[in-house]
């Protein structure tokens, strides 16, 4: 079972990232502050269920939360902060779409930077311990998959629709055979050294 709360205060907010690790488009994080009575069987750390149930749920978190937002960071900005001060800024740009404003932060993970003055904690595996950040997790995964699905249209030898922009045998291929693309992290290794580009 998921827990509700990890502070004492009622307006706390979950938040989460997607696409950390992909080698194309945007990192994109969510922020979800869910009420007191929330409840829901199904919700889950986003990589523990599988696509259409990530989809069935974004609705209803959608419709129940108290308040969520979504945002991009996307790779140019990667290139240029690093994917790690990308990740955060997305989640600091999620927070920012949130109202009422949260009262306590909890952050998937390790490394987050003091949004405002408020409170936060950090929690190693935090999308398969809280609700709100499970929550986040399915919204950062969902966006994120919607967006690639878009840009797959452009460039369909990638098969972004599939991997998501993640490093598969397949995206790298096509790398190696069709170069990069604008969308791709130019500052990521995107080949392995035995597929460099001749």
């Amino acid at each position: 079972m998921l827990l509700k709360y990890h502070s004492k205060y009622f307006l706390e907010c979950g938040t989460d990232e997607a696409g950390r690790g992909c080698l194309a488009g945007p990192v994109t994080a969510a922020a979800v502050i869910l009420p007191k009575k929330f409840k829901n069987s199904i919700l889950n750390d986003s990589k523990q269920i599988s696509e259409k149930k990530r989809f069935d749920l974004k609705p209803i978190i959608e419709k129940q939360a108290l308040s969520f937002g979504v945002a991009h960071v996307f790779q140019e900005d990667i290139d240029r902060i690093n994917i790690l001060n990308a990740s955060i800024l997305a989640m600091h740009k999620s927070i920012d779409l949130l109202k009422p404003i949260p009262e306590f932060i909890i952050v998937d993970g390790n490394k987050f930077k003091a949004y405002n003055d408020i409170p936060h904690e950090t929690i190693i595996k935090g999308d398969g311990k809280y609700l709100s950040i499970a929550a986040a997790s399915i919204l950062a995964k969902t966006y994120r998959d919607l967006y690639m699905d878009k840009i797959h249209e452009e460039f369909p030898m990638y098969n972004w629709k599939q991997n998501k922009g993640y490093p598969t045998k397949a995206h790298r291929e096509a790398i190696r055979r069709y170069g990069i693309t604008k969308y791709h992290r130019k500052s990521f290794r995107l080949l392995p050294e035995a597929l460099k580009i001749d």
